[in-house]
């Protein structure tokens, strides 16, 4: 069977609450490998709910059909408060990224208290601004930003990254909508150690097979690289 579209490769999946220091539950799902501890955790975090984000966007939902089975991977996908999704609503209300800090900690409590490893936040579009602005605040082992817009975290807090050794890969479509490759590498450059990837022919919504895997590729590239190339074939069972 070829791998592509939603399909869900086996791999424990569990529903979660996280609990947020400002009293609010937020509902996600963890997807765990199957018959192996995990090797690296990734802590997702989608993009705008004002414009349709939420924890089942489809990159984020793929990485957690898919990576648990092919590259050993934990990830945690939630929805950040005031968020919905078939899961669930999140409490509380969209706060336009200043909130939501208590959320990006949630989560990364939620990954320590389980004993999860090696934990990296990869944000989408606005879950991007939440890495960046938040993300040192944490025990990360780095960050993975797709389809970045820079428009919530500001210049200061992109280049307070340049001190701090935790990687940052950015991956930078040629045709989004918001922030191009020639652009992001002028904002970028601020952080010596960011590893831009202009992807060709790329757009902010990563629609179409090619592009998700060329997404799923550099993310286990950066956490897993071991466990590349992935593959495009199953040969097992498929979950439900």
């Amino acid at each position: 069977m070829e791998i592509r579209g939603p399909v869900l490769l086996p791999a424990h999946r569990e529903d979660v609450e996280l609990t947020t220091v400002d009293g609010l539950t937020l509902v996600g799902e963890l997807a765990l490998p199957e018959n192996s501890a995990p090797v690296a955790t990734l802590v997702t975090l989608h993009p705008l709910p004002t414009a349709g984000g939420f924890m089942d966007s489809h990159i984020l939902r793929k990485a957690a059909g898919r990576l648990p089975a092919l590259a050993d991977l934990a990830v945690l996908r939630f929805n950040t408060r005031g968020t919905t999704s078939p899961r669930g609503t999140s409490e509380g209300a969209f706060d336009g990224g200043a909130g939501e800090v208590f959320d990006v900690a949630a989560a990364v409590d939620f990954v320590r208290e389980r004993g999860l490893p090696r934990p990296w936040l990869v944000g989408w579009s606005f879950g991007t601004e939440l890495a960046l602005k938040y993300g040192r605040d944490h025990d990360i082992e780095g960050v993975i930003l797709l389809s970045p817009p820079l428009h919530r975290a500001s210049a200061e807090e992109v280049a307070a990254w340049a001190g701090d050794s935790r990687r940052m890969v950015v991956l930078v479509p040629e045709f989004d909508d918001y922030l191009r490759p020639d652009e992001a590498r002028v904002r970028f450059s601020t952080v010596p150690h960011a590893h831009l990837i202009a992807v060709e022919g790329g757009k902010h919504l990563w629609v179409g097979e090619n592009q998700t895997r060329r997404v799923l590729t550099e993310i286990v590239a950066a956490v897993n690289p071991d466990a590349l190339p992935l593959p495009v074939e199953w040969d097992g069972p498929v979950d439900d």
